[in-house]
């Protein structure tokens, strides 16, 4: 039968930087993101996550809190950006200088920058 059968689901949550949480459970058929999200004990742990602006998806994909699970399911929870990336990415570049990034490694003895 295929009310018998369960779900193989993932949650995944980093709550800082190249730290990442984990948990597998199983869950029934027609669970939604937000059952699972309970089921998992994640939001006891982390009781600052708000999932009234939390910004939730599905392998990489942004999906409602209602949405209906398929076994196998990545469900991951995303933190809100500290810093904008062209910001980062300018300030990184400034460090470096422009004579060690991008096409400017790579020259031909005696060229201009950039070739």
């Amino acid at each position: 039968m295929v009310s018998d059968m369960r779900l193989s689901v993932t949650v995944v949550y980093s709550p800082a930087p190249r730290e990442v949480r984990e948990f597998t459970l199983s869950v029934a058929p027609l669970c939604s993101v937000l059952q699972a999200l309970g089921a998992s004990g994640l939001l006891q742990s982390f009781p600052d996550i708000d999932l009234r602006t939390a910004v939730v998806g599905v392998w990489g994909r942004k999906v409602p809190l209602t949405q209906v699970l398929r076994d196998n399911d990545r469900i991951e929870i995303y933190r809100t950006l500290t810093v904008d990336p062209k910001m980062a990415r300018r300030e990184r570049f400034a460090k470096q200088g422009a004579r060690t990034t991008g096409l400017f490694i790579k020259k031909r003895p005696g060229a201009k920058a950039g070739y």
